[in-house]
Order: C-alpha cells, then sequence, then structure tokens
C-alpha cells in the first residue's frame, strides 16, 4: 500500500537531504510537490491543504532552516504531520465491557463487510480470548447469511442458526438473547450492505442500532473507492454514531488516499486494515507505523510481531539447535521459506523494512515478486532426501535432474545453492562466535540495515539472501532473510 505516494515522497525528501543548507523557497517548493503528490494520492482537497499548511508553518522555522541537518528536520516534521492526519494513537476495540459486547458492521454493497466481520471475530477469538457470536442480518443479498456461516466454520466461530423469512431487526433482538443465554462475550451483526442514498435502508440500519445498542460501530470502505470513500464516511456518520473505520483491500490501494482522508474528515479512528482475502489478512492500523512505511522509514516493530504470530515454535527450536552446531541444510532453508510466505511473502517483507527502495521498485515492476519463493520450494521439492541434507553432493547430472523436474534452469539451481552454502557459511560464524550470543554481532557487520540496504546482487531471476539477516532481531526472525536478487 501507498507505493505510489511514498516514490513521490521518496523523491523529494531525498533532494532535501542532499543539500547542506536551506531556505524558505526550497521548503516551500518542496511543500509543493508534497501537496501535488498527496494529491495524486487521492487525498481529499481541504485534508491536503490544511496538511501542507500545518507543515510548512512549522519547516520555515528559523530553528529548522538554521539546524545541522534542515533536510531530516523537514522529513520529520512531515512524518509528525502524517501521524497526526491519520490520528496519533492507534485505537482498539472497546469490547472489554459487561457481555455482551455488541460490535454493528455497517458499509456499502461489495465493501467486504461480511468477510471483515469473519476476520475481526476471528481475531477476537485467537487473541483477545473472546467468545464470539456472528449474526448475519442481510436478508437481501442471496446467500448472504449462508455466506456468513461459511466463513464462521472456517475461522471456527459461532453464528446464529439462520431462520428462514426473519427480518434485521427481529434477527438483531434473538442474537441478543442467545448470547446473553450461552455466555457470549461479543456478539457481531453483520447489517445488509447499501447504496448510501437508499433511505429505507438507513432506516433499517438505525432500527437495527436502536436495539441492539452497539458499543461498536465499524464503517467497513473499500479503500479502492479513494475520494468517494470520504462521502460514503460523511453519509454513514450523519446516520449513525460510528465508532470506527475499517478499510479493506489496503494492500491492493498503491495510493491511499482513503486512509489518509478519513480520519480527518470523519474524526473516527481507523481501527483495522484488510490486507488480503484470507481470515487472517487484517491488521490493527498503527498511524505512526503507517508514516514510517509512507515515508520509507520501514515498520520493523510490525515485522517482528508477524514473524512472532507466524513462527512455529518447532521448527524454531530445532533450528536453533542446528545454529548451536553450525549446521544449515536445505531442509532447513525450505523452513525459512515458508516462514517468508506465511509472513505476507517478499512484497509485504519488504514494505515494512527501512531503505529497500530498489526492493520496492523491484516488486512494483515485476522484476522481482513472490513467484520466487514458489519456485525455490519446487527446485528443493526436486531433491532426493539425501540431497537435502547433504547439498554437497549435488554435481551437473543431478543438477540437470532437479532442473527438469522443478520446472527451472541449471543457473537457477545454482543460485540456489550458492545461497545455501552462503547461509550454512554464517550458521558457522554464528558457532564460532559463541552460538546465537554471536547473531547481535553478526546483524551488526551488515545484517539487517546492511544486507537489505546492498540489495539487488546478481543478474539472474533467484533472490540471493547472504549471511546474518533478521536473526538478530531478539531472535524472533528466521536466519537467511536478508537480501534479494533481481530477476
Amino acid at each position: 500500500m501507498f507505493e505510489s505516494l511514498s516514490e513521490r515522497l521518496g523523491g523529494v525528501f531525498d533532494r532535501l537531504r542532499g543539500r547542506g543548507a536551506l531556505n524558505e523557497a526550497d521548503v516551500r517548493a518542496a511543500m509543493r510537490e508534497v501537496r501535488i503528490a498527496l494529491l495524486e494520492a487521492d487525498v481529499a482537497l481541504p485534508v491536503v491543504r490544511e496538511f501542507v499548511d500545518k507543515a510548512t508553518e512549522k519547516a520555515v522555522g528559523q530553528q529548522v532552516l538554521k539546524s545541522v541537518t534542515p533536510g531530516q528536520q523537514v522529513v520529520k516534521i512531515v512524518n509528525d504531520a502524517l501521524v497526526e492526519m491519520l490520528g496519533a494513537e492507534a485505537s482498539d476495540l472497546d469490547v472489554d465491557v459487561t457481555p455482551p459486547a455488541v460490535v454493528m458492521m455497517v458499509g456499502l454493497q461489495g465493501s467486504g463487510k461480511t468477510t471483515t466481520t469473519a476476520k475481526i471475530a476471528k481475531r477476537l477469538t485467537e487473541k483477545g480470548r473472546k467468545k464470539v457470536l456472528m449474526a448475519s442480518l442481510d436478508v437481501n443479498r442471496p446467500a448472504a447469511q449462508e455466506q456468513l456461516a461459511t466463513l464462521g466454520t472456517q475461522a471456527s466461530v459461532a453464528t446464529l442458526p439462520i431462520v428462514a423469512g426473519q427480518q434485521p431487526v427481529d434477527i438483531a433482538k434473538r442474537a441478543l438473547q442467545a448470547a446473553k443465554l450461552q455466555g457470549f462475550d461479543v456478539v457481531m451483526l453483520d447489517t445488509a450492505g447499501r447504496l448510501h442514498v437508499d433511505q429505507a435502508l438507513m432506516e433499517e440500519m438505525k432500527a437495527v442500532a436502536e436495539v441492539s445498542a452497539p458499543h461498536e460501530i465499524l464503517l467497513v470502505v473499500d479503500s479502492l473507492t479513494g475520494q468517494d470513500a470520504v462521502n460514503v464516511a460523511k453519509s454513514f456518520s450523519e446516520q449513525v454514531p460510528l465508532t470506527g473505520v475499517v478499510l479493506t483491500r489496503m494492500d491492493g490501494d498503491a495510493r491511499g488516499g482513503a486512509a489518509l482522508s478519513m480520519r480527518a474528515v470523519t474524526g473516527k479512528p481507523i481501527k483495522f486494515a484488510g490486507t488480503g482475502e484470507k481470515l487472517d489478512g487484517l491488521e490493527p492500523f498503527q498511524p505512526a507505523r503507517v508514516a514510517g512505511r509512507i515515508l520509507g522509514m520501514g515498520d520493523v516493530v510490525s515485522l517482528v510481531e508477524k514473524a512472532a504470530e507466524t513462527i512455529k515454535v518447532e521448527e524454531a527450536e530445532a533450528l536453533a539447535a542446528k545454529m548451536a552446531k553450525g549446521l544449515f541444510d536445505m531442509n532447513d532453508l525450505r523452513a525459512q521459506l515458508n516462514q517468508m510466505k506465511r509472513m505476507g511473502g517478499l512484497g509485504a517483507l519488504a514494505g515494512m523494512l527501512p531503505g529497500v527502495k530498489q526492493v520496492k521498485q523491484a516488486m512494483s515492476s515485476g522484476a522481482v515478486d513472490d513467484k520466487i519463493l514458489v519456485r525455490m520450494d519446487a527446485m528443493i521439492s526436486s531433491m532426493t532426501p539425501k540431497e537435502r541434507t547433504k547439498p554437497e553432493i549435488i554435481n551437473a547430472k543431478r543438477k540437470i535432474r532437479i532442473a527438469k523436474g522443478s520446472g527451472t534452469t541449471v543457473q537457477e539451481v545454482n543460485k540456489l545453492l550458492k545461497m545455501h552454502q552462503e547461509m550454512s557459511t554464517a550458521m558457522k560464524k554464528i558457532r564460532k562466535m559463541g552460538g546465537l550470543k554471536g547473531l547481535g554481532a553478526l546483524l551488526g557487520k551488515g545484517g539487517l540495515g546492511g544486507g537489505l540496504g546492498g540489495l539487488m546482487g546478481g543478474g539472474g531471476g533467484m533472490p540471493q539472501l547472504p549471511p546474518g539477516g533478521l536473526p538478530g532481531l531478539g531472535g524472533a526472525l528466521p536466519p537467511g532473510f536478508d537480501k534479494f536478487g533481481k530477476k
């Protein structure tokens, strides 16, 4: 998300940082470019005007212009203004009340409301340890209630049994009664999608809100609708007291204007961002972290959290034991590739790391994509168990067989073997440096920043993941994730 805006702003700030001294004209010229970049990103005009005026006023101050690093100071001012625009503090769901807490979902048709309902319910169940009941109030869309029931099965979340012909207000009453009798902590009401001009459906939505007295009313908005998302939010906020916004399809929105406008226009926090079709494709919206991604500063905290959520304890323990002995074979490499897939693939990881502009550009241009991970896994699958354990026995004939079996080339097999050799060498270095305690020192020699900063080495189609990488982040992340090659 935010790729085009991040690229535009990155160019502006690179020019500012490259100058030793700045005058007021330089700052104002840069802010004009920021204004254009925000408008092109589909941010609402009043929001852009207020943002640029505030940032410019602070940036042309004498304290900034006379600073030793004026370019960096301007970037910090813009970062702080972005955080303020996005809502300053992260806002979580308010469900720690006398049960059952009612969460009512509203939004337009096709905004992803039903799927988002299931995503939030799954999150509350797994991370919040809440007992959740979902109820579909959508009696207009064919099979809408069945869809929520199916999603409930997939997410292991209870859904209210369907009663044919029952109307939304009655369904809401039945859901509340069932929640009280069966001891549910949270009731999620998935209302019918509507057009914001459809007054009859708006009245129905208000009637449901009156009988259920929701603690949270979340507006689900498709971020791809751009400027119209702001109009939608205005219309709904005039009808019911919204408590927050959920933006869906954020992973497909390179501009990000809806996210940047929503808080300023509605005054309501963005609570979640949908980042994929799967039920775990939902992230809490963290303004400071999002601002960091937009300005190319990365979001390492989210990366560590994602790793902690997806890493498998038994795999981590087995790898730690091998690392202590300085061992690393193809089975270990495959485990690391699978870990990267579980964390969202190369694109998601590159967006969270600072100083990886070339990686992001390669991802957006198609020069590097997540198919690389699939191809690497196919090559490892084409090896025999003995070859995976002892890659050094793979000679020219074996390479040809592996390439044919995986639909790749001998050159790609060579790159995979070279990458494994580099990572194996890293394991031996870690052992000599005192085992896991040596990871911090290895990180300091290049690791996270240096490895990804070097980037894009080699001319083939495989990524190069040299020694070091992310294991230095408190051991939370797997080894060998450090640098990518271009296709």
